[in-house]
């Protein structure tokens, strides 16, 4: 894992990034708890105020408008989370969000796509993961990679491995 990032006066202590199945739900409520600080999910946010299920936005508006509440959710939630934020696995499509990711602790919860695939299983609950699930995956992980490596400021690799494992690796580097 590379170093962190500066933490910006009342940010997140953390941002999760990574792609559906790299584990940032599971590892970030880990973190959180191990740190002792709140755990925020963007996507959860997003169900929230939309006050439907994020399968039922998608169906209902279309991607457009997830992305839109996406990025008025991400915008949001680094002003007001002081605990670890997860972001949903497309949030790193818009430049807005990259932007404002900057100066933050970014972690990439990098997983390779066999990991992903047995995590994610047939998709249940993932619109874009819904018509073959394997081959979207891929094509996602492989558009997303470099954009997510652009907003981290460090990356854990996640394949094979634990979400104790994950959280006191990721919680290590940010003590120091």
């Amino acid at each position: 894992m590379s170093g962190p990032g500066r933490r910006p006066p009342g940010g997140p202590v953390c941002v999760l990034v990574g792609a559906p199945g790299s584990g940032k739900t599971t590892v970030g409520q880990t973190l959180a708890e191990l740190l002792g600080v709140e755990f925020r999910d963007t996507d959860l946010d997003i169900e929230r105020l939309a006050g439907k299920p994020i399968p039922d936005i998608f169906i209902d508006e279309g991607e457009a408008h997830f992305r839109t509440l996406e990025r008025a959710a991400v915008a949001a939630a680094l002003a007001s989370c002081a605990g670890v934020l997860a972001l949903g696995g497309g949030a790193v499509l818009a430049e807005e969000n990259r932007a404002a990711l900057v100066g933050h602790p970014v972690v990439h919860l990098s997983v390779e796509l066999a990991d992903a695939v047995k995590r994610v299983g047939l998709g249940a609950g993932r619109p874009l993961l819904a018509i073959n699930p394997r081959a979207t995956l891929k094509h996602l992980m492989e558009q997303r990679r470099p954009l997510y490596a652009e907003v981290a400021t460090a990356t854990a690799v996640t394949d094979g491995r634990t979400p104790e494992e994950i959280a006191a690796e990721i919680a290590a580097l940010l003590k120091r």
